[in-house]
């Protein structure tokens, strides 16, 4: 199965996942991230954050 490709770069998710604590989990080489180590919580926390963000940059700026 392919994956989708995502809307949100690699190296943003992973510089949230610092924010979160978590980053140490996910491997990174040669610009390629598995995030096969991190929990499906964690995974929504980074959605939750990317999302959270989002909306404060629309409230700044609408």
């Amino acid at each position: 199965m392919s994956r989708r490709q995502s809307i949100v770069s690699d190296p943003v998710k992973y510089e949230i996942a610092k924010e979160l604590g978590f980053a140490d989990r996910i491997q990174v080489q040669n610009g390629s991230y598995d995030y096969g180590n991190i929990t499906t919580r964690e995974a929504g926390l980074i959605v939750r954050t990317l999302i959270k963000k989002a909306e404060e940059l629309l409230t700044r700026n609408g």
